[in-house]
């Protein structure tokens, strides 16, 4: 696969059981092998990870065609490992070449897709451009391949019932879906304790559209509270940073981009964890947040309601709904004891069955009833 996403905790997960054959992987050996992956298991190509980082960056060159050439050179490269493998673990987008030789073969084809399906997310950010005027240019070439690979794979592993309903609605037959939630590394992301008496909402992602930024922009400018603050973690998108002029505050801080590794010590310091996407598959930061005592505030299009009960860990409330995010940021402001005490229930919610192992032991039993017939 190209990127990385959960792919080396799926592939470490493998190895344990004696599953995994080969990853393939753009990302250099010495990085994946920080998962506990064995250097023979992995085949890298470092120079198409490279290529794909700078490709935005190459004067006179379409990105989407460069993106198409070298999820093609690595679908390639992906196909001529496949030999002796029973199950081939196929990333979306970056597969087509790799599923069709692995069909000739009589290769099982397990599809990931992390997010809805293709179509779905195409129709809701169009009609988010649309309603804040910002430039939204689908990629036809990759949405076409996307669309092939469902076609082709025997099924397709995806993290929330909420993603299986965009499949269902575009005609993904229901039994060839498979809902398995990502997991958390409970040794990296753990609470150290809050060091001072601000309540501080904390969003961790990409600062865009996409991620719903601007609803909880609007919801946190409009409740102007004193003593609450609004931490944005992550980098932001280039088309967003209008809206950020517009929302400007001393309680509104971009705190940058942090790596995994400090992002528990960034949580430690929150009161509420809110991610109000319009459409995700399940961003593995809610659980992050969720395992450092967060109680968690989300849309309907993030996969929360598959990990949180209503009231108990936190809330879900529709997407672009303002008036939902002020109404429950305000509750738990003036119940701060009650949001501790659901960040401890998602800390324990998490404890039961969102760890990487648990999420590793759903796959194998899903495999082994793939080639169990």
């Amino acid at each position: 696969m190209i990127g990385r996403f959960h792919a080396f905790d799926l592939a470490y997960q493998l190895q344990k059981k004696n599953f995994l054959q080969k990853i393939v992987t753009t990302y250099p050996k010495y990085y994946v092998k920080k998962w506990g992956i064995c250097s023979a298991n992995i085949a890298s190509s470092p120079l198409l990870e490279l290529a794909n980082r700078v490709k935005s960056k190459i004067p006179f060159a379409s990105n989407q065609i460069l993106s198409l050439i070298i999820k093609r050179i690595h679908s390639v490269k992906v196909s001529k490992n496949i030999k002796g493998a029973d199950i081939l673990v196929a990333w979306s987008g970056s597969s087509l070449e790799a599923i069709v030789k692995a069909k000739k073969m009589g290769t099982k084809v397990v599809l990931e897709r992390g997010s809805t399906h293709h179509s779905y997310q195409m129709k809701i950010l169009q009609e988010e451009s649309l309603k804040y005027d910002f430039d939204f240019t689908p990629d036809y070439y990759i949405w076409e391949r996307d669309l092939l690979e469902y076609e082709l794979a025997d099924y397709i592993s995806i993290p929330t019932n909420f993603v299986k309903k965009t499949f269902i609605e575009y005609g993904i037959p229901e039994e060839k879906l498979i809902v398995n939630p990502y997991g958390v590394n409970l040794s990296s992301f753990r609470n150290t304790g809050k060091k001072d008496d601000v309540f501080r909402v904390i969003f961790c992602g990409q600062i865009s559209y996409q991620k719903g930024v601007q609803y909880l922009l609007q919801a946190f400018y409009e409740l102007n509270l004193e003593g609450m603050e609004l931490w944005l973690v992550g980098s932001v998108n280039e088309s967003f940073k209008p809206i950020l002029e517009k929302f400007q505050s001393r309680n509104i801080l971009l705190k940058g981009v942090y790596p995994q590794s400090e992002l528990y010590e960034v949580y430690s310091c929150g009161s509420v964890f809110v991610m109000p996407s319009i459409q995700e598959g399940l961003a593995m930061v809610q659980i992050q947040a969720m395992a450092c005592e967060l109680p968690l505030i989300c849309t309907t299009n993030t996969g929360g309601s598959d990990i949180i009960t209503e009231g108990v860990e936190g809330f879900v409330v529709p997407i672009r709904e303002v008036e939902a995010l002020k109404s429950k940021m305000l509750y738990l402001f003036n119940n701060q004891d009650l949001a501790k005490s659901m960040g401890k229930a998602a800390r324990n919610r998490v404890l039961k069955g969102l760890t990487w192992d648990d999420y590793g032991c759903r796959t194998i039993e899903f495999y082994n009833d793939i080639l169990n017939g």
